[in-house]
């Protein structure tokens, strides 16, 4: 049998394809080759198909083979969190509107359950808001601006998604994927709190000393005058005493130690006894700081450490992911125009790099933003069209600087973390990867709404040096004047995506609608959850949508 020549695809050849792929198997894949002279199991074949080819390869040498399903097993059974697989084999066309996180994990999901996928995407890239930006890579906006990114080697900036509870479906996928992680530092107590209302800027512990000890001293003194004898017995409130005593690290008389060492350290202990930061303030001083958002910043459960990144930049995950599904399987620059019900299958048309195309499916899986599917001509309904324009996008952008000494560690002891502010830049984050390299990336702003807005009108040029002005009152002169390069990012005026994520007023009538399909369109994505704006929500839809398609698909008589 022949090797196929470039022409040579397509069903008529897929057996000499498979013979093909199996050549090109890397060292790693082939270990589970038969030895020498045993001859090529169909096993050993499609393993080494699916490492050169990726699923959509696999997909077509199991038609060559005989293997692949041309009918339902109808067998089903909703699918378990750890270890999520659709049970049962769907043979059925599905077209998925996105390649973003939604549509790559409704298109691998499919996959892994037999289904032919198709995977149209508008931009020139996989990922969606999932996006990493290296050394060259340029970044285009509404309006016109272009940037490129001149960071040096091993320099990557997380322009969207950058972070992951441990809880989240996400750590799933990384594990199944092979996608190595790293610990995501969301806190540290080295990291500064500053405020309009504070005359510098402050450690993270300093200012949490400060409000804990006297919110402890106020409670403990309150209650051991008798204010709160109607709530606690004698024993609840010696049992509290204690508790505030080390909460707010206070003294025999119930005050605060207003010279903790819980505040830090200008000169830390060694040889010598070390220098401490000074006093606190008082505490209407304290009060007047307005720090108390800034050091509860983690108290939410989404934000609790321990929290993780992928190795390399949050894209490793979606480029699992596209490996997964087949790269042949997405076609990128491709937005959709239309999208139509038929009585047997869904037809979307949509424009390429040869004019304009239709797709027809069994079922299609749209991930688009609700606010930009809501102007797509189709005939789903007008409660369709409305639902999707309650979702409201919101503002949110992020600037990464790039320095050439990384100061904050050398200077600051700064590794990993964030510095919060009420400034409109929100926060300043450090990075939780290449610690004591040559130099490194500060994310100089991460804002959202309001904060968000004033950024997204200005040119890159003017949102740097913005955000410059108002870092350079925490960090001094070297957070302008050590400025090696910087990339900036307004979601909302982002193509095929214009919003950092779509927000429900409230989780009513139209959310319910959404959730179920519109004939045979399904819709998916993180706004179709409650963990908006996070990757597992898109995932967690993605994992909905599907197993009711599935669920559909085995239903349906053949």
């Amino acid at each position: 049998m022949t090797t196929p020549t470039s022409d040579e695809t397509g069903p008529a050849r897929a057996d000499d394809a498979v013979v093909a792929s199996a050549a090109t198997v890397t060292a790693a894949s082939t270990r589970t080759a038969p030895a020498a002279g045993a001859g090529l199991t169909r096993r050993a074949l499609l393993v080494g198909v699916g490492a050169a080819g990726g699923a959509g390869a696999m997909f077509a040498a199991m038609g060559a083979l005989g293997l692949a399903p041309e009918s339902q097993d109808r067998n089903f059974a909703p699918p378990q969190r750890s270890d999520f697989s659709l049970t049962g084999r769907g043979a059925a066309k599905v077209v998925v509107l996105g390649a973003g996180v939604a549509g790559l994990t409704c298109a691998y999901e499919l996959g892994k359950a037999g289904y032919d996928c198709t995977v149209l995407e508008a931009s020139g890239r996989v990922g969606g808001r999932n996006l990493t930006l290296r050394a060259g890579d340029r970044l285009e906006e509404l309006g016109g601006e272009t940037q490129t990114a001149g960071f040096e080697e091993g320099v990557y900036f997380n322009a969207g998604a950058a972070r992951i509870a441990p809880w989240m479906v996400t750590m799933d996928y990384c594990r199944e994927l092979g996608v190595p992680v790293e610990i995501f530092v969301n806190n540290n107590a080295s990291a500064y709190v500053y405020t309009r209302g504070m005359t510098a800027p402050a450690r993270a512990r300093t200012a949490r000393a400060d409000l804990y000890g006297y919110i402890g001293e106020l409670l403990a003194k309150a209650s051991n005058a008798g204010a709160l004898n109607r709530r606690l017995t004698a024993d609840d409130r010696e049992r509290l005493e204690e508790f505030l005593r080390r909460f707010g690290d206070l003294g025999p008389d119930l005050a605060y130690r207003r010279d903790s060492r819980r505040r830090g350290f200008e000169t830390y202990p060694g040889v010598g006894e070390g220098v401490s930061v000074g006093t606190a303030s008082s505490l209407r001083d304290v009060l007047a700081a307005g720090t108390g958002r800034y050091v509860t910043m983690d108290f939410g459960y989404d934000q609790v450490m321990p929290m993780f990144q992928p190795v390399g930049g949050m894209d490793t995950i979606t480029g699992a992911l596209a490996d997964a599904v087949g790269r042949d399987r997405i076609r990128t620059g491709t937005p959709v125009t239309g999208i139509k019900n038929l009585p047997d299958g869904v037809e979307v048309t949509h424009r390429d790099g040869a004019g304009t195309g239709v797709v027809r499916a069994d079922y299609c899986v749209a991930t688009l933003p609700p606010h930009l599917f809501a102007r797509l001509p189709h005939n789903l309904g007008t409660p369709v069209t409305a639902a999707l324009r309650t979702p409201v996008p919101v503002s949110a952008g992020k600037i990464g600087l790039e320095y050439g000494r990384r100061w904050w560690e050398i200077d600051d002891r700064i590794y990993g973390g964030a510095t919060e502010t009420d400034l409109d830049i929100t926060h300043i984050w450090y990075p939780s990867y290449g610690f004591h390299s040559r130099g490194g990336l500060v994310v100089g702003y991460y804002n959202v709404d309001e904060n968000a807005d004033v950024y997204t009108g200005l040119s890159h040029r003017e949102r740097r040096n913005r955000a410059l002005t108002q870092g350079k009152k925490i960090h001094g002169e070297k957070y302008r004047a050590e400025l090696r390069s910087s990339v900036s990012i307004a979601w909302g005026r982002q193509p095929y995506i214009e919003g950092g994520w779509a927000s429900w007023p409230s989780f009513g009538s139209d959310y319910a609608l959404l959730q179920r399909p519109a004939g045979r369109v399904y819709f998916a994505g993180d706004w179709l959850s409650h963990l908006t704006a996070w990757q597992a929500g898109a995932m967690e839809s993605a994992r909905r949508a599907v197993t009711d398609l599935h669920h559909r698909v085995l239903q349906t008589p053949s």
